[in-house]
């Protein structure tokens, strides 16, 4: 398979997509880096050749930045992971623009609120940032938590689906 990358502006620095031939987004994130892009993907799962195109993903990118914060979900995602991760994936999908969860709240939809380690594994584990929405999980106590692209993109995301939301 050979799958397309593409690099875009938006207001929190270059957004790139890394989708498959069928335009399912593998990977994005805030960086013009490609490499930083194929490495949060499983060695197994890279693509055999990556070659610059458009994606459909980056005009719900442009979207969302737009003020649209429901564009990236109708966006397909392709997740090679365990079951669990596959679910927790799907649960992030649920989560509503201004609406985040706690690690905690996060692990209870996944049926076990203790598990508050894997939830917190699962957002880390997360290739396609933005349509896989991340980013709306915070700590226990509210304040951040990580984010793989800065704590300043999690921060802004989060105060645009707030104002907007």
């Amino acid at each position: 398979m050979t799958a397309i990358i593409q690099t875009i502006d938006t207001a929190d620095g270059p957004f790139t997509i890394l989708a498959d031939d069928r335009q399912r987004v593998l990977s994005s994130g805030w960086t013009d880096d490609q490499t930083a892009i194929l490495t949060r993907l499983a060695s197994a799962t890279r693509p055999a050749a990556v070659r610059e195109g458009e994606t459909d993903a980056a005009a719900a990118v442009s979207a969302y930045y737009g003020g649209d914060l429901t564009a990236i979900d109708a966006v397909a995602v392709k997740q090679t992971g365990t079951a669990l991760q596959l679910a927790g994936w799907a649960a992030l999908r649920e989560i509503e623009p201004g609406d985040p969860l706690t690690y905690t709240g996060f692990a209870a939809r996944l049926g076990n609120p203790q598990a508050v380690r894997a939830a917190a594994s699962i957002c880390a584990r997360n290739a396609p940032a933005l349509f896989v929405p991340c980013h709306r999980v915070l700590r226990t106590d509210g304040t951040l938590g990580g984010f793989a692209w800065g704590l300043g993109v999690k921060a802004s995301l989060l105060a645009r689906e707030t104002v907007a939301g």
